[in-house]
C-alpha cells in the first residue's frame, strides 16, 4: 500500500505556516565565507552543529582559506576537532579537499554538486547544504531530520534518503523552495523529534498525516 501524501494545498499552507513562524530560517552552522560553511558541513556528518561551533571557533579565527587549513597541517586540525565523531577521517579529508579547492578551484568553493561530490569527504547531502546556503540554489539535503518530517508529516514519504529528497524536489511549491530544507532540520530538531514529537506545540499538526501524535507535554 502506497504511503498517504498531504496534497499541494495542505503542502502549500504547511510551508506557509513554517515560513510565518520562523521567515529568514539560516543554518545553525557558525561560519564566516563559503570555504568555512563548506568545513563545518563536513565536519557536522554524525555530529550536532553545536559541538561542531565549539570545535570551529578557535580553529575559524586562524583559518579562512584552503590555503591556511593546509599550512595548518593534519595533526593541528585533529586537536581543533578532537571533540567531534570520527575526527581522523574529517582531519585527513578537510586537508585533501582543502588540497583540491587550490588545485582545482583557484581556491574557491564551486557552485557546482558534481565539482562539490569530486570533493574529499563531500557527499550528496553535504553539496546541496553548501548549494542552498551559499549559493541560494533550490536543494534540498535530506538528513535524518528531514527524512522524518518527510516520512512523518506525508510530505515527501519515501524509503530513502534520495527518494525524499526527489519527493520534496516535485512537491514543494516555488515561493518556499529556498528556504524549505532550513524550515524542515528545525522542525525536526525542535518539534518533530524522533522519539517523542511534541505535537502539542506544532504549527502543523492539523495537516499532519502522522498517526501516533502526542497531544498532551
Amino acid at each position: 500500500m502506497a504511503a498517504r501524501q498531504l496534497n499541494r494545498a495542505q503542502i502549500f499552507e504547511l510551508f506557509s505556516r513554517l515560513a510565518e513562524a520562523n521567515p529568514a530560517p539560516r543554518t545553525e552552522l557558525d561560519y564566516g565565507n563559503d570555504y568555512q560553511l563548506l568545513v563545518a558541513v563536513v565536519l557536522s556528518a554524525q555530529a550536532t552543529d553545536v559541538g561542531v561551533n565549539k570545535a570551529t571557533r578557535a580553529l575559524f579565527e586562524k583559518v579562512k582559506t584552503p590555503a591556511q587549513m593546509v599550512a595548518l597541517g593534519e595533526e593541528a586540525l585533529k586537536a581543533h576537532i578532537k571533540t567531534i565523531g570520527l575526527f581522523n577521517t574529517k582531519a585527513k579529508n578537510v586537508i585533501a579537499l582543502s588540497e583540491a579547492l587550490i588545485a582545482n578551484h583557484g581556491g574557491e568553493v564551486p557552485r557546482d554538486r558534481e565539482a562539490l561530490t569530486a570533493l574529499p569527504g563531500v557527499g550528496r547531502k553535504t553539496a546541496n547544504v553548501v548549494m542552498n546556503t551559499a549559493f541560494g540554489e533550490e536543494t534540498f539535503a535530506v538528513d535524518t531530520h528531514i527524512f522524518r518530517v518527510g516520512n512523518r508529516t506525508g510530505l515527501a514519504p519515501g524509503k530513502t534518503v534520495l527518494a525524499v529528497e526527489q519527493g520534496l524536489e516535485k512537491r514543494v511549491p516555488k515561493p518556499f523552495r529556498r528556504d524549505a530544507h532550513h524550515w524542515l532540520i528545525l522542525h525536526g530538531r525542535y518539534i518533530c523529534k524522533a522519539r517523542r514529537p511534541e505535537c502539542w506545540r506544532c504549527p502543523i499538526n492539523d495537516i499532519c498525516l502522522y498517526k501516533d501524535k502526542t497531544l498532551h507535554p
